[in-house]
């Protein structure tokens, strides 16, 4: 027997459905931002001993609020994350990068993260103002006061528990492909002697497609994240270059892409 997901009658359906969960989760990012959200980050501006640590627990909050929204609400989709993966602390996360939703993923799992955002994104009001007083790092060349004020600080925030994480490539993967990795995130994990914890995240572009206003909602998937990887501080220690690393991070990376790719989704 076919199951709803496969009927005729949910297939005339379904672009009306993704079409008022989308509004229903950018309603969520609008109206719960600046009607719910925003007035604690300014009482954390205004008041917080610890405006970084404030705001970011903030972003944690709101971004799992918005996937708990999602999971209760979208018919077919689940989550599945590792319990190694919610553990990471004081480490440096890498991972392959699919969607516009793996970075606030990650945001919704950590009370204290920071990670590599574009220097272009800072310029936009509001959120650039949130990006800065989280603490966020701007990339894309940026030599800024503000990204070498947090590059100074990120040894001891490590040290406290927070995590940086990032995307090597730069920029979202397409057509399953794993592109070349930017050396930076390397470069700061050296510089740290922190540890290297390295991420694989799949089916967040099926339900968030690249290029696409509109989810894909309504049809079966498990997001779902992994740990598949780690590299040692003693690995950065020493003359070994910090090209070879990412060589190493992206071939764990690249060899797990192509199992993923051989096996149904799932």
């Amino acid at each position: 027997m076919r199951s709803f997901f496969d009927s005729f009658l949910f297939k005339r359906l379904k672009p009306a459905a993704d079409l008022i969960l989308t509004l229903i989760y950018w309603t969520y990012f609008t109206l719960g931002f600046v009607v719910v959200f925003f007035p604690f980050y300014l009482f954390s501006f205004l008041f917080s001993e610890n405006r970084q640590q404030g705001f970011q627990k903030l972003n944690h909050l709101f971004f799992k609020g918005f996937f708990g929204l999602m999971k209760i609400v979208t018919p077919g989709l689940d989550f599945a994350i590792e319990s190694e993966v919610r553990k990471i602390r004081s480490s440096i996360i890498v991972s392959n990068h699919v969607s516009y939703l793996d970075p606030i993923l990650l945001i919704s799992l950590y009370e204290k993260q920071k990670t590599i955002v574009k220097s272009v994104f800072f310029k936009v009001p509001i959120f650039g103002w949130v990006l800065r007083q989280s603490g966020y790092i701007p990339s894309g060349g940026d030599r800024s006061e503000t990204m070498l004020e947090q590059i100074e600080t990120l040894p001891d925030y490590l040290a406290s528990g927070g995590n940086l994480f990032a995307y090597p490539e730069g920029t979202r993967g397409r057509q399953g492909r794993i592109g070349e990795f930017q050396k930076g995130i390397f470069k700061i994990a050296k510089r740290c002697g922190a540890p290297i914890r390295v991420l694989f995240v799949r089916n967040t572009e099926r339900l968030f497609p690249p290029g696409k206003f509109r989810f894909e909602t309504c049809v079966k998937n498990t997001v779902r994240l992994e740990l598949i990887g780690e590299i040692d501080p003693d690995e950065l220690d020493g003359k070994r270059p910090v090209s070879e690393v990412a060589a190493k991070v992206r071939a764990m990376i690249v060899e797990k892409n192509m199992y993923t790719n051989r096996k149904p989704r799932v």
